[in-house]
């Protein structure tokens, strides 16, 4: 959906007909979005067109990136000692069938 609003402003409507989900999950989908401020809509007659704030996708996406790469530090942090626990219990293994 953000794709595709990126490309341009659309409706819930017209976005509904480019995606496998039913015009009214695309609304709740984009009040959840203009809620927390990653699209606005804009009124023209009885349609309400949405757009991406990109700046507000561009805090969004850094603060993900951030939080990503956190995760991805402890998991090899995790990894590591996985294999340092593993490397003990091989050499206790070899030592006791000396």
């Amino acid at each position: 959906m953000i794709d595709l609003l990126l490309a341009g402003a659309a409706t819930a409507t017209g976005l509904a007909e480019q995606l496998p989900v039913t015009r009214q999950a695309v609304a709740k989908h984009l009040a959840v979005l203009d809620r927390v401020g990653l699209v606005h809509a804009a009124t023209a007659g009885r349609e309400r067109r949405y757009r991406v704030d990109e700046a507000q996708l561009a805090r969004a996406v850094a603060q993900l990136t951030a939080v990503g790469d956190a995760w991805d530090s402890r998991m090899e942090r995790i990894k590591r000692l996985a294999e340092s626990i593993q490397q003990t219990k091989e050499q206790q293994t070899e030592q006791d069938q000396k």
